[in-house]
């Protein structure tokens, strides 16, 4: 009698990162649209009583299921960098959103396999939406996941028949705005707006590039996996992977060709 064959180690990651995305939905939306005291960071970006408490929620359960782990998120800063496994978290991402009302804000948790992001993880509690990705190639899987439906990205290859999305105007000096505004003449829409929900945009086909600075690692390592695992790509702008050390110049398009355009635009080639 023949037994089935062993689940992927990384598939259990990610089954684990979809409970974590659970567990605290029901935290983040308890203070959604509640009066918060917003506090500065010293980069100026703003924190709450909400981000705290998921953030601490997360790391709980992470460090209770998986102790030789290490951990990066963004309110609490990082511990284990050098173990096999680090869990990238971002508990609320597009605070500013959250403490406006807006709905399109996320949490975002990535698992990284000797510094690659294999396992990602985009979750909109307000509108109760989920994009899971893995992208392993030492286990063999490779898949993205919509709500449990498999989401893959446009097949629009043409700048001049692509969207744009930027989170903000405001995410770029002066020398990248110019070489955003070269990609937006580009193609046919830019729009602003989304924060993480852009790039699950990207991922189901709706919108076919997304390019943003000054990101940090939590904002970007969560949406590699689901990009790469529906068609797209997504680098630097240097076209170099995104790893734990990259510069935060992000750029990702639905697919290789769009992609390449996009980078001889911005580089102006």
């Amino acid at each position: 009698m023949s037994s089935a064959p062993a689940t992927p180690a990384v598939a259990e990651y990610a089954a684990f990162a979809a409970s974590l995305a659970d567990a605290v939905r029901p935290l983040s939306l308890g203070w959604f649209r509640r009066r918060l005291a917003v506090d500065d960071k010293a980069d100026e970006s703003p924190v709450t009583i909400a981000d705290r408490e998921v953030e601490t929620a997360l790391r709980d359960r992470i460090a209770a299921r998986y102790p030789s782990h290490g951990i990066w998120g963004e309110e609490f800063g990082k511990t284990g960098l050098d173990a096999e496994y680090v869990w990238s978290v971002d508990p609320i991402d597009g605070t500013r959103s959250f403490i406006t009302g807006h709905p399109l804000w996320g949490t975002l948790l990535a698992l990284l396999h000797r510094g690659n992001p294999v396992v990602g993880v985009i979750d909109i509690p307000a509108t109760g939406e989920r994009w899971v990705g893995i992208n392993d190639a030492e286990a063999g899987l490779r898949e993205a996941r919509f709500g449990g439906e498999a989401c893959t990205t446009s097949p629009v290859t043409a700048l001049a028949d692509a969207t744009v999305y930027a989170t903000s105007p405001d995410i770029f000096d002066a020398a990248e705005y110019a070489r955003f505004e070269r990609l937006t003449k580009a193609v046919s829409r830019r729009r602003f707006g989304g924060d993480c929900y852009a790039y699950g945009l990207l991922a189901s086909g709706h919108i076919e590039l997304v390019m943003e600075a000054g990101l940090q690692t939590y904002d970007y390592l969560a949406v590699a996996p689901v990009i790469e695992a529906a068609g797209g790509v997504i680098t630097d702008w240097d076209g170099k992977p995104l790893t734990l050390t990259s510069q935060g110049r992000v750029l990702a398009a639905a697919n290789a060709t769009l992609h390449a355009a996009a980078l001889a635009c911005i580089r102006g080639d």
